[in-house]
């Protein structure tokens, strides 16, 4: 199956080269291109994309923004938002996990790279490790950047008593950074087994990937950041 790209980029020269470059190969093609997130949550709709790939910052609708648009819209539930930015900070890295990105990728990466985030995101998988996810959330998380409160504590938590002890405890070495295989091994079950329970995890507390699993156990207080 093809994977349907959209680039969103307000440089119409960077978008150029995206496009030669997804373009060359045979699983994937170049089906729209934005200038601003509007237009790029409008073209994720009517292009049917698989995987947009997002600049953070550009004018108008800026791709924070315009990637909780794409999140919250139901009928573009399969799409895979990944970031493009050239400031690799901890805390957009952030913002992009916690906005419903898959992931998170500079724009000085190599063409390998960018292909290779494309085809994760599109088999649903989230971009950055678990591991790296982890790190990054739990020091953001730990000088006191994105702390939740109110209404959306209250969310986390209705949400979380949902889930049955194992599911919380599949969660808890999710956001460790395990492999499923890792976790199989230390809950003596196979790896299809923790497979379901995450895609359970992932359904009820309505995350679209690894990575937002590992956002929603540190927001929600199942595991408490640490940073050594």
């Amino acid at each position: 199956m093809t994977i349907r790209v959209l680039l969103a980029d307000d440089q119409a020269l960077l978008r150029s080269a995206f496009k030669v470059l997804v373009n060359s190969e045979a699983d994937m093609e170049v089906v729209g291109e934005a200038s601003d997130g509007a237009e790029a949550v409008r073209l994720a709709r009517e292009q049917a994309a698989d995987v947009v790939l997002m600049d953070i910052r550009m004018p108008g609708t800026d791709g924070l923004t315009a990637t909780r648009m794409i999140s919250a819209d139901p009928e573009l539930a399969g799409v895979r938002v990944v970031m493009l930015t050239t400031f690799e900070v901890d805390e957009y890295v952030v913002q992009s996990l916690r906005a419903g990105a898959s992931g998170f990728l500079g724009k000085g990466a190599e063409p390998e790279d960018l292909l290779g985030a494309i085809r994760i995101a599109a088999a649903g998988e989230a971009l950055l490790s678990p591991a790296a996810t982890k790190g990054l959330i739990a020091k953001f998380l730990a000088q006191g950047g994105g702390s939740v409160s109110g209404p959306a504590q209250g969310q986390h938590a209705e949400r979380m008593a949902t889930l049955t002890g194992r599911e919380r405890e599949v969660l808890v070495h999710v956001a460790a950074g395990l492999s499923n295989d890792e976790i199989g091994g230390r809950l003596e079950v196979s790896p299809l087994t923790v497979k379901t329970h995450v895609n359970r995890a992932m359904a009820k507390l309505g995350a679209r990937d690894r990575a937002q699993l590992v956002v929603i156990a540190y927001e929600s207080g199942l595991v408490r950041p640490r940073v050594d």
